[in-house]
C-alpha cells in the first residue's frame, strides 16, 4: 500500500507511479488517438461532409449515455471500495482480537512455557492468513517447531487455529485454566476463524461476470462514437477531448478493478504484511 501526505497536490499531479492508470491505458490511448484523427480526417477532409442534422444530433445521445454511465460507475467504485475497506476493517478486528487474547492469557497464564506458546502461535496466525490469501507458500518453521507438519493441500490458518484451540484444551484439562477463564478467552478465539472466512468471502466473491463484461463494453462503444458526434463541433479538438474522456473513465474502471480485491500485490491493496509484523510486535511486547 502506499503511504502518502493527502494534503499535497502539485506532488500528485506530476508524479507517475507504477500503479498509474495513465501507463497501462497509454497503448489505448494511442490507439484512440490514431481512431479520432481518421474519423476526423474521413469526415472533415475527404468527404468534406459539413454536418448533417442527424449526426449533429448524436451529442444529445452521448449527453444521455454519459449519465447513464456515470451513475454505474459510481455503484461499481463504490462496491470496490467498500470490499477494500471491509477487509481493512476485518484486519483492524485481528489486531485487535490478538492483543485482547495476548493481554487476557497474560493475565490468567503463569507457566512461562505457556505463554512462549501464545507468544510465537497468535501472530504466526495473522502471517499465515496473510499468505494465504495472497496464495503464496507457507513456511513450516513453527509446525516443525511443535512437531508438527503442514498439510500444504489443507487449509492453512485452520491448522494454526487447530494448534491454539489444542493448546487451550491442554491448559483446561490441566486445570491452569478454569471454566470461567476459558469463556473469558472464548470470543477472541472464535474471532480468528471469522475474520479469516470473511477476508475469503472477499477474496473469492468478485463483481459479477456480467455487470463487468457490460460496463466495459458500454465505455468501449461510447467513446467509439463520441467522434462522430463531436467532429463537427469542434473539428480537429475532437482527438484531445475524447482521449480526456476515455481516460477518465477507463481509469474509474481500472481503480475499481485493483481495489475490489485487497488481499493482492497491487500497490493500493491492502498492507497485511505490515499488519501482521505489527500484530508480532504487539504479542511479544505484552507476553
Amino acid at each position: 500500500m502506499i503511504s502518502y501526505n493527502p494534503k499535497e497536490w502539485f506532488t500528485f499531479i506530476f508524479r507517475f507511479h507504477k500503479a498509474d492508470t495513465f501507463r497501462t491505458l497509454f497503448p489505448l490511448i494511442i490507439g484512440i488517438s490514431v481512431y479520432c484523427w481518421i474519423v476526423d480526417y474521413l469526415v472533415l477532409d475527404f468527404f468534406k461532409m459539413t454536418g448533417d442534422a442527424n449526426l449533429k444530433n448524436i451529442t444529445v445521445m452521448h449527453s444521455m449515455l454519459g449519465f447513464v454511465i456515470s451513475l454505474l460507475l459510481v455503484f461499481r467504485t463504490n462496491t470496490a471500495y467498500d470490499r477494500w475497506w471491509e477487509g481493512r476493517k476485518q484486519w483492524g478486528s485481528l489486531v485487535n482480537n490478538s492483543r485482547n487474547l495476548a493481554l487476557k492469557l497474560d493475565s490468567i497464564l503463569t507457566e512461562k512455557d505457556d505463554k512462549l506458546f501464545f507468544k510465537k502461535i497468535i501472530p504466526y496466525y495473522a502471517s499465515t492468513l496473510n499468505l494465504h490469501l495472497k496464495n503464496e507458500q507457507i513456511s513450516q518453521e513453527l509446525f516443525e517447531e511443535f512437531n508438527i507438519n503442514v498439510d500444504h493441500k489443507k487449509h492453512k490458518p485452520n491448522q494454526v487455529a487447530k494448534l491454539l484451540m489444542k493448546k487451550v484444551n491442554e491448559l483446561y484439562k490441566t486445570n491452569k485454566l478454569s471454566g470461567e477463564q476459558l469463556l473469558y478467552i472464548n470470543p477472541e478465539l472464535l474471532s480468528f476463524t471469522d475474520i479469516c472466512g470473511a477476508c475469503e468471502r472477499i477474496k473469492n466473491t468478485p463483481i459479477p461476470f456480467s455487470y463487468s463484461v457490460f460496463l466495459k463494453k458500454f465505455i468501449f462503444f461510447y467513446v467509439m462514437t463520441l467522434p462522430f458526434g463531436y467532429v463537427f463541433l469542434i473539428g480537429n479538438y475532437t482527438i484531445p477531448v475524447v482521449i480526456f474522456i476515455f481516460y477518465v473513465l477507463a481509469s474509474l474502471e481500472l481503480i475499481a478493478e485493483e481495489i475490489e480485491d485487497p488481499f493482492g500485490h497491487d500497490e493500493n491493496d491492502l498492507p497485511t504484511a505490515r499488519i501482521a509484523e505489527t500484530i508480532k510486535k504487539n504479542i511479544e511486547e505484552i507476553l
